[in-house]
């Protein structure tokens, strides 16, 4: 899949297969996460992989309600800034690189033929503590989001997605 159609034809998915995904499947999409753009070239990510249904599940009840993908993801990825690695000028930056690594993953999963869902964690500081507390984080590392992937369930495909492109927010040489 060429990355303009990956992009295009990307949508969330909530709902999966009980079909576990491969190591070297995993290696991919956490490869993908690492191959963006970071704040200075910092690379001030971390990655928590999860596959273990129970902590699966204990990571959905810290994120709330719409977490719930989590339950029958085959796989989670926390995905966390670590601030000893952040731009110190600007560390905040990691919040930024958090996101683009996670998007990253998402089109990786898409193109592998795996689903994939974004379930916010950062700024809801409740999320953060929950997740830090439940994976035992230090204290400079930071959970950003939490990715479910799992292989889609065909049974519950939502609708296509709408072409993304909006007139009205584009300007140009000036507002």
């Amino acid at each position: 899949m060429e990355a303009y159609e990956a992009i295009m034809t990307r949508t969330s998915v909530r709902s999966y297969l009980d079909r576990p995904i491969g190591d070297a499947e995993v290696r991919k999409i956490l490869e993908a996460g690492m191959s963006g753009p970071s704040c200075a070239n910092r690379r001030d990510w971390s990655f928590v992989v999860v596959r273990d249904r129970e902590m699966l599940n204990r990571m959905a009840d810290a994120n709330g309600r719409p977490a719930a993908p989590l339950r029958k993801a085959a796989l989670g990825i926390l995905v966390c800034g670590d601030l000893q690695k952040a731009f110190q000028p600007a560390p905040d930056y990691w919040i930024i690189d958090g996101a683009i690594a996670a998007q990253n993953m998402i089109l990786a999963a898409h193109a592998l033929g795996i689903g994939a869902v974004w379930l916010g964690t950062y700024p809801q500081m409740e999320r953060v503590r929950g997740q830090a507390a439940l994976l035992n984080l230090p204290e400079h590392i930071v959970p950003h989001s939490v990715l479910a992937f799992g292989y889609p369930d065909p049974a519950e495909d939502g609708p296509a997605r709408e072409k993304a492109y909006e007139a009205d927010c584009v300007h140009f040489e000036t507002w």
